[in-house]
């Protein structure tokens, strides 16, 4: 089984269904393909401000009750209140797709710390310096160096990337993230977002069952 998983690693819902993705990569037979949608990058990208700061937190107050996520005093004061600051995914999602090509082993791992650092260190991975220390941090040097120059490569990746995640959304009409796709060899089929959000092994059954 191949599960696509459509993201974008500045959403909260993304970052609350973190443990969930991480024990569906653990299960014996089933590969998780991350794919990130640049649904915060781009024309999707916009600037901070206090309605959007108190709109995020108490998003992200029902995603921490409902996942046991934590969101920090520290992520609300330093990143949803630097006013004027850039709310953009595409420095965090291009250290992510640096680490699949100098370490794809490691992108899931990659993923859950870049959402660690800005939602319980309040380090703001809408900045690319930051995220090229954070791969620094994790040994991924290569990474680091790719983020920091954004050489072609690594742009042109990206942008293959979210190009065949927004084509898996428009197929499967999905217009919000999280999202699964399931891929068992004879066909592919969306698990809507939700599923990762109740009892793991409701979510294993119903990877299995397809």
């Amino acid at each position: 089984m191949r599960i696509t998983y459509l993201f974008d690693p500045l959403c909260g819902w993304c970052y609350g269904a973190s443990p969930a993705i991480e024990r569906l990569a653990a299960l014996e037979d089933v590969t998780v393909d991350l794919a990130p949608t640049g649904l915060f990058a781009g024309a999707g990208a916009r600037s901070m401000d206090a309605g959007f700061a108190a709109y995020a937190w108490q998003n992200d107050q029902r995603i921490a009750r409902l996942t046991g996520q934590p969101f920090t005093e520290a992520y609300r004061s330093r990143i949803l209140g630097a006013t004027g600051s850039l709310f953009d995914s595409a420095p965090v999602t291009l250290g992510v797709v640096a680490t699949g090509i100098t370490a794809p082993d490691r992108e899931i791992e990659i993923l859950k710390r870049l959402q660690r650092a800005r939602y319980e260190e309040a380090r703001d991975t809408a900045d690319r310096a930051v995220v090229a220390d954070l791969l620094s941090e994790a040994d991924l040097e290569d990474a680091a160096r790719r983020v920091r120059s954004a050489d072609e490569d690594v742009i042109a990746i990206y942008n293959k990337r979210i190009d065949a995640a927004r084509a898996d959304m428009r197929r499967f009409g999905v217009d919000g993230v999280p999202a699964l796709v399931l891929d068992d060899g004879a066909g592919r089929r969306l698990l809507r977002g939700n599923t990762l959000f109740g009892p793991f092994e409701l979510l294993a059954a119903e990877v299995r069952a397809a």
